[in-house]
């Protein structure tokens, strides 16, 4: 072997080497943001968004139904007629807060993702 083979083998192995540190980075890297995807708009999120919805649709939907049959049936109950709609309105302002909550959860992680890129393409440059 003489020695422009060794001083190739020698670099080969450094860009090897540094190939290897950077996929490291990289698997790590893309660990977090799997995690990040979980915590903000993973699988778990959806069935529990899902949940949510359904549970908000029932009792909306039995607070209306229980007003249409007290006017049907002339049921004179123990709640004042208002406050079936009071509460089916503060369900909706929450249901609204809540939303409004999740989009900007997620405007952020954009933002963070989009920093990231710039930060990298400035520093590959």
């Amino acid at each position: 072997m003489n020695m422009q083979d060794k001083i190739d083998e020698n670099i080969w192995d450094k860009d090897t080497e540094a190939l290897r540190r950077e996929l490291e980075e990289f698997k790590a890297e893309k660990e977090k943001i799997r995690q990040l995807m979980g915590q903000i708009g993973g699988i778990e999120s959806v069935k529990k968004d899902r949940r949510i919805n359904f549970i908000f649709l029932i009792i909306v939907g039995l607070l209306f139904a229980f007003d249409i049959l007290r006017h049907i049936f002339k049921f004179a109950n123990f709640l004042p007629t208002v406050l079936s709609l009071e509460i089916g309105l503060l369900l909706v302002s929450i249901k609204i807060v809540w939303m409004i909550h999740k989009q900007t959860k997620l405007e952020h992680f954009q933002f963070h993702v989009m920093n990231s890129i710039e930060f990298r393409l400035n520093d590959l440059s």
